[in-house]
């Protein structure tokens, strides 16, 4: 599913990532752990196609994506990867349904209300559709923004820092989510945490 070999990243003179192999089947659940500045999220933006590495071969879901540039990119990020992101980003003057409309339109999938309902009423927020996410508290944002990253059945789920400002239950609850919508969707996860409370609920990890 994802084939690190000989990555490293740089910005300018300083190098935020170095990883000699990384090696990730379908559908396993993974933590990425380390301390702030240790190139988690860098990580993510390559595996996601967000960023170029300096140096190095990622393949994700058969895809080489130093191959991959442009309309082609971002084609293959919308159909194959959802993220949940530490800033949710959801659109504020949209409402939720408009929102994961959104998601479809930006993946040239259909317009599927009838996917949408099924992604919020798994995450419990099937009633907020028509509400803005101003009007959410924020545990139902993030389910929002979760519900938002599913919509279109990636195979590939990333979270970075989804348990950043919460207390143990909110934490213990939001991975919980993560890896019951993973499953739900046959999508492999990766999480990125400098967060040791959730050590326990995965069994694979990389630590950096």
């Amino acid at each position: 599913m994802i084939a690190v070999r000989g990555l490293a990243h740089r910005y300018g003179e300083q190098q935020a990532l170095r990883l000699a192999e990384w090696k990730v089947a379908q559908g396993e659940r993974w933590l990425v752990l380390g301390p702030s500045g240790c190139g988690k999220t860098t990580l993510l933006h390559v595996v996601a196609g967000l960023i170029h590495p300096s140096e190095g071969e990622v393949e994700v879901a058969g895809e080489q994506l130093q191959k991959l540039d442009g309309a082609r990119m971002d084609r293959w990020r919308a159909t194959t990867v959802g993220i949940v992101l530490q800033a949710l980003h959801l659109v504020k003057h949209l409402n939720v349904r408009d929102n994961l409309r959104l998601a479809q339109y930006l993946a040239k999938a259909p317009q599927d209300d009838q996917r949408i309902d099924d992604a919020l009423g798994a995450l419990g927020v099937g009633a907020k559709s028509a509400r803005r996410p101003g009007e959410l508290s924020q545990g139902e944002q993030q389910r929002v923004a979760i519900a938002r990253a599913v919509v279109n059945r990636p195979k590939l789920l990333l979270a970075d820092e989804p348990t950043a400002n919460l207390d143990d239950a909110a934490a213990a609850r939001v991975v919980d989510l993560l890896s019951e919508q993973a499953a739900r969707h046959g999508a492999t996860l990766v999480v990125a945490t400098h967060d040791a409370r959730v050590k326990g609920k995965f069994r694979e990890r990389l630590e950096l």
